[in-house]
């Protein structure tokens, strides 16, 4: 017996274990970032999961993502990763932020660190890397849409809520090549317009461009596959014409600058399902 038990303890500290996922009292680290992470609700621990990496609204953090109902109910309570990386703080600040351009000197390279994390949490986690979703809202959204611009098909889709490709964006084509692309945004958005404002030495950048740029890297004929008018969002679908195989959706909400309702079933049906999801 005493042999058994020698044996069995050999076994425990020889197999390889997953680390520790991070709680909400205490994020992981990355490098020079840190990034909140919730299992989904009843996983049996060896099944590879899909995941949604979102990021934050300006002068928020990973930590309000994590505790945010819409995105538990419509991803967390479906069997989704939940992955949300803090942005870097400001200098001389608390304010968490996402500058979502090219990085200038003493920047953090965000769209490397956002690559950090996701091998990060692989290494904690069984991750079905063909199923990672990059979202985000308002300068998150934007970050999502530097995400796709610059990796392109490293992840299946890609969903901004409320923000555009920043300037400087590229002339011709996105240098990741082709992804996959829900934009939502409102109507009457003043805090980011559809056709974007200037902010000191930057600009928020243009939806229409943002997706004129993708359309041309998708190989998108300019107008519109589907155009369907719902009760609250009015979407605008190009698939078809696409000669890559990716899809863009643009929806549009009467609504400012939010969330909207129902935001993140759509999201997930049009992630799940394609355009007009189901």
């Amino acid at each position: 017996m005493r042999w058994l038990l020698g044996l069995t303890a050999l076994l425990l500290c020889t197999a390889p274990a997953l680390a520790a996922p991070c709680d909400e009292a205490a994020p992981c680290s990355v490098g020079d970032g840190e990034y909140y992470l919730a299992l989904p609700p009843g996983w049996d621990g060896e099944s590879p999961l899909p995941a949604i990496v979102f990021f934050h609204g300006h002068r928020s953090s990973g930590l309000s993502v994590i505790n945010s109902g819409s995105i538990k109910a419509s991803f967390g309570d479906h069997g989704y990763l939940l992955i949300a990386p803090n942005g870097a703080l400001r200098p001389d600040s608390d304010v968490r932020a996402w500058p979502a351009r090219p990085p200038e000197d003493g920047m953090r390279d965000d769209v490397a660190f956002t690559l950090d994390v996701v091998e990060d949490v692989a290494a904690r986690v069984p991750l079905d890397r063909s199923r990672i979703l990059v979202a985000g809202f308002s300068a998150g959204g934007s970050m999502a849409w530097l995400v796709a611009c610059t990796e392109g098909d490293m992840f299946a889709g890609y969903v901004s809520v409320s923000g555009a490709l920043r300037r400087p964006a590229p002339t011709d084509t996105c240098p990741g090549g082709p992804a996959r692309m829900l934009h939502i945004h409102g109507f009457a958005d003043t805090q980011v317009p559809l056709e974007g404002r200037g902010i000191r030495d930057w600009h928020q950048g243009d939806v229409g461009e943002s997706l004129s740029l993708l359309r041309r890297t998708d190989q998108c004929r300019s107008n519109p596959d589907d155009i369907a008018m719902g009760d609250f969002y009015w979407c605008r679908v190009w698939n078809e014409s696409c000669a890559t195989g990716h899809d863009i959706e643009f929806c549009l909400h009467d609504g400012g600058h939010m969330m909207p309702r129902g935001w993140a079933e759509l999201a997930r049906a049009w992630f799940e399902n394609g355009p007009g999801g189901s």
